[in-house]
């Protein structure tokens, strides 16, 4: 999540469809460009926003079905959460995705593919019923408005309703405080290959 703001604002949200799939793949691409953990991982300077952009929109395609992409007007800010029990990326779509980032990023692809992995492993997959944020972002036009915080407010107010839990992975240390402020506490770490950062992980019990 990019957005400055200290507060939420008070969001339109809905389900992203078949059609909003480039727009949502541009606001993660283009807000994920400068982030520490994505940008490290897909050397943006060497290789262009293309190849981030491009894996988002597969990310997003794959589990699009999910019914758990979200967007708010005009899609300045849009999240992805992985529901309870659901793969972060469907059995099928591993090979194939292995594939676009080989095409997109030749031998820097293993580092991406590393990340992600180191991601799984540190995933507390055994620690109950709880909806997964995967990606969180504004557009950076509309960054500093609360639009972000708003749709991540939103959503937690659903997940509420169902009596589930959220977890989230923090690339970013300077969002931790606004995860905290909707009920976030930090649950652990770990760090990424090489020169990689630190990733902070984050729980929330249902209110």
């Amino acid at each position: 999540m990019v957005d400055r703001a200290g507060k939420p604002a008070t969001v339109s949200a809905r389900v992203a469809t078949e059609t909003d799939l480039d727009a949502v793949a541009e606001t993660f691409g283009l807000a994920f460009e400068d982030d520490p953990v994505w940008n490290w991982a897909f050397r943006v300077s060497e290789h262009g926003p293309e190849p981030l952009r491009r894996a988002w929109r597969f990310v997003v395609s794959s589990t699009l079905d999910y019914g758990w992409v979200w967007l708010t007007d005009g899609c300045a800010s849009a999240s992805l959460w992985i529901p309870p029990g659901k793969p972060e990326l469907k059995q099928e779509d591993e090979e194939p995705f292995g594939a676009l980032l080989e095409e997109q990023l030749g031998a820097d692809a293993a580092r991406v593919l590393d990340t992600f992995e180191r991601f799984d492993r540190a995933h507390p997959h055994d620690r109950g019923h709880h909806y997964y944020l995967s990606l969180l972002a504004t557009h950076p036009d509309q960054a500093g408005r609360g639009i972000g915080i708003g749709l991540l407010a939103d959503n937690l107010a659903r997940i509420d309703a169902e009596g589930a839990a959220a977890f989230l992975e923090s690339s970013n240390p300077a969002n931790d405080h606004r995860y905290e402020r909707l009920g976030f506490s930090r649950c652990g770490e770990f760090e990424l290959g090489e020169d990689g950062p630190v990733v902070t992980q984050m729980w929330r019990d249902p209110r």
